[in-house]
């Protein structure tokens, strides 16, 4: 399986006066703007998601349907309570090597610190291991057998301003 973790782009700052909710924040206009640069970077390297699994959060899931138009796959796109923060990375592994094991591309869009850690103990096994997931910030990982532990190997991971120069490139 190839793994594809996308953090969330940017998003209105904690806090901000007309959201009430953590969960509530949106993207900022300039972060959907970004994200919708990034979407085109992606189909520039040839992805083809059989499944898009997104956070709840509005932030995420605005994301991953941003994505999802620039695939035209609006109808895989799922949301996880596991990939809230906090959310259990443990299920959300026994999930994906369960009932989406088949699937050849799948793609992740959360938060951090969470996605970093996941990333992490997918590497080492150890969620310590520092790797930082920028907002936009896109990982390929190649999996075996998906689990939680040490089974992944590290393809590549994008910053959002690599993203959209590859984006601009293409034009």
């Amino acid at each position: 399986m190839e793994l594809y973790v996308l953090r969330h782009a940017i998003a209105l700052p904690r806090g901000a006066p007309e959201v009430r909710r953590d969960n509530e924040r949106p993207l900022t206009a300039s972060g959907a703007k970004k994200m919708e640069r990034i979407a085109r970077a992606m189909r520039s390297l040839k992805m083809s998601p059989a499944l898009i699994l997104s956070s709840p959060y509005l932030r995420a899931r605005q994301t991953a349907e941003i994505v999802a138009r620039e695939f035209d796959a609006e109808s895989i796109l799922e949301l996880s309570a596991h990939l809230e923060p906090g959310g259990d990375q443990e299920e959300l592994m026994k999930v994906l090597g369960g009932e989406y094991a088949s699937h050849d591309q799948v793609m992740i869009v959360g938060h951090e610190p969470s996605l970093s850690e996941l990333i992490a103990v997918l590497l080492s096994g150890d969620e310590r291991v520092a790797v930082t997931m920028k907002k936009g910030g896109l990982c390929k990982l190649s999996l075996e057998t998906p689990r939680y532990g040490r089974c992944a190997t590290l393809e590549w991971l994008l910053t959002p301003r690599q993203l959209v120069r590859l984006a601009e490139a293409q034009r």
